[in-house]
């Protein structure tokens, strides 16, 4: 089936790691026009060249904390102005450190939790509505997680990614009548595929035992009713698919956890 998203002009927040990174590669086998957006210049750089390969029509790098003001305004206009508006835009960003809700009482870092992965994704959507309403079609997907529903060593984290499926259901009911569709994915536990799959800033770049060990992922598999952990190219495939007009216009609204079945929302 084609997806009608060649051509189409495509941002991905965080593009540059794990999840990140296989979205962008999703919308470039599409033939999709993508701006990267990251904190880190050489990992975007790398997947842009990545997605060129893959067959991006083109591919845009946009260096940036989004958490300050002005920057996601200035990613969706990178957009605008190399290709004359945005048609997806996905708010991949995010960032967390496990830990037991009890024990995980650094105020800093709960601000960081929230500032990447909710204000970025706040301030993304707000940028890229205007473009999108002016076209009168768009379509905004988030990225949450299976964490919103309530995991273990992620409180904070997923009271973040909670927050997300209120803000895109909110977004759906208020820009439906303009043509925005507005959904989300909930990614269960991706390991990255390899070193080159995440960059210096990414939370994985620590090592995958720092953040889940062989333990805690063979318990987490046993849960799983596919019996297997999600990849990054599963998470592109949904991403794809929801932000395609052609597959799913009528779309909108909805919540789809891509985790083999682990949680069912």
């Amino acid at each position: 089936m084609d997806l009608g998203l060649r051509e189409s002009r495509v941002l991905v927040t965080g593009g540059g790691s794990n999840i990140g990174r296989g979205i962008v590669h999703g919308f470039a086998r599409e033939g999709s026009r993508i701006v990267i957006s990251d904190i880190d210049g050489p990992q975007a750089q790398r997947v842009r060249a990545e997605a060129l390969e893959l067959g991006a029509a083109e591919a845009e790098v946009h260096i940036g904390d989004l958490t300050q003001p002005g920057v996601a305004d200035a990613a969706v206009q990178q957009a605008c102005n190399r290709w004359g508006g945005l048609d997806v835009a996905v708010n991949n960003a995010g960032w967390s450190v496990p830990g037991f809700i009890a024990e995980d009482t650094d105020r800093a870092k709960w601000q960081r939790t929230v500032e990447v992965n909710l204000y970025t994704a706040i301030a993304t959507t707000q940028a890229a509505i205007a473009p999108m309403r002016a076209a009168g079609s768009g379509s905004i997907v988030f990225i949450a997680s299976d964490a919103a529903f309530g995991q273990i060593r992620q409180g904070i984290y997923g009271a973040t990614k909670a927050a997300l499926i209120a803000l895109a259901r909110t977004t759906a009911r208020e820009h439906g009548r303009h043509g925005i569709r507005s959904n989300v994915i909930c990614p269960g536990l991706v390991i990255p595929e390899g070193p080159e799959a995440v960059g210096e800033a990414s939370l994985w770049a620590v090592g995958d035992d720092a953040v889940f060990n062989d333990n805690q992922i063979e318990f987490l598999r046993k849960d799983i009713p596919l019996q297997r952990l999600t990849t990054a190219l599963d998470i592109a495939n949904a991403v794809v698919w929801i932000s395609s007009e052609t597959a799913a216009r009528q779309v909108t609204g909805q919540v789809f956890s891509v985790s083999g079945g682990y949680t069912m929302p």
